[in-house]
């Protein structure tokens, strides 16, 4: 038996709220002007949250009013909060290239697909997305419950990486430490009923470790967009390429060909008869055909098609997966992957 962790942060973490600042402010544009370019990074943290980046759009933006919405939408008082909007244009440099059809970045992005679960990801990681969307639902019901908190399971897995038990199930989670006992035990059986779905036992959970988690949020901690990409994608389980996902419109493949590598990994593992598949995508900024496709599984090496190529240049993409639409705050919220109402999850 091997021991392996993977991890999530829930919807109210400081790095997760500027990824869903950051993507309210792209669906806005997208909204208005689907040809909208978009890369924009939010930071928050005592009481400031800072906008910036490059914004080219025909849409007529409030950024303090998207802000203040996401703050109140995730459960932060927003009347907290000062917001700084430190956004431009995209360079014209950058322009030239994709105006063209080519790709917004150089780089390289990976797809993962794997048999493990009904949604082609691993246990572990769909265990800990429906504990997130589970925990965000406890906030609005129970006042208890404060925004902020993390996940972590540690789990032995066997000679085929499978989850087979969970030997440290870890949850941080703000609170008003009022009646602890009684929040810790509703939080437990919650993981204890999403394991139970899997047949997985846990031999022992750490609640809140240090103790307390009354301090959270952009107070107890500094937030950036794209701080979490291992956690955006497959936790761990597969490469992750070096690029984050929001704020970015589609015409950026650190976004776009990362969802299209997903959905070939996804579409291989079921062609192949694949236990999992790994796909890579890499780009040059400004030029349309990936520079590689490899792509790997249980069975070896697959060699690429030409048409598989021709699939994977961004405007192809962009068609193929109807990127032009607001779509991209729901993203950031539990995860890039595994929720089918996302087009490259269909």
């Amino acid at each position: 038996m091997k021991l392996f962790s993977n991890e999530i942060v829930f919807r109210g973490h400081p790095d997760k709220v500027c990824d869903q600042i950051s993507d309210a402010i792209l669906d806005e544009c997208l909204k208005q002007d689907k040809y909208s370019r978009v890369a924009v990074e939010t930071m928050g943290g005592k009481g400031k949250v800072f906008v910036t980046g490059e914004i080219t759009t025909n849409a007529i933006l409030d950024i303090e009013k998207i802000v203040k919405c996401t703050l109140n939408e995730v459960g932060y008082d927003s009347s907290k909060y000062e917001v700084v909007d430190n956004i431009g244009k995209q360079s014209s440099d950058i322009a030239l290239g994709v105006d063209t059809g080519g790709a917004g970045d150089q780089g390289m992005m990976f797809g993962y697909a794997c048999n493990d679960t009904e949604e082609l990801l691993p246990t572990a990681q769909v265990i800990l997305q429906k504990l997130s969307k589970n925990y965000d639902v406890l906030t609005r019901m129970n006042n208890n419950f404060l925004p902020d908190g993390k996940a972590q399971i540690t789990g032995y897995y066997n000679d085929d990486f499978k989850l087979v038990r969970i030997k440290t199930f870890t949850i941080s989670y703000q609170n008003k430490e009022i009646e602890r006992e009684y929040t810790d035990r509703i939080l437990k059986n919650i993981a204890i009923n999403i394991c139970n779905e899997y047949g997985i036992e846990v031999e022992e959970f750490l609640i809140n470790p240090t103790g307390k988690f009354l301090i959270g949020g952009f107070d107890g901690d500094a937030g950036l967009t794209g701080r979490k990409i291992v956690v955006d994608t497959y936790h761990s389980f597969a490469n992750v390429g070096g690029g984050a996902f929001s704020g970015k419109d589609p015409t950026k493949v650190d976004r776009s060909a990362a969802y299209k590598a997903r959905q070939i990994a996804k579409r291989y593992l079921s062609e192949f008869n694949l236990k999992w598949c790994e796909v890579q995508l890499s780009y040059a900024i400004g030029v349309a055909e990936p520079l590689a496709v490899y792509i790997d599984s249980d069975k070896g090496n697959i060699s690429p098609t030409k048409k598989l190529y021709e699939e994977c240049k961004p405007l192809n993409i962009i068609n193929d997966l109807n990127l032009r639409q607001p779509i991209y705050k729901d993203t950031a919220k539990y995860g890039h992957f595994g929720n089918k109402k996302f087009s490259w999850e269909m």
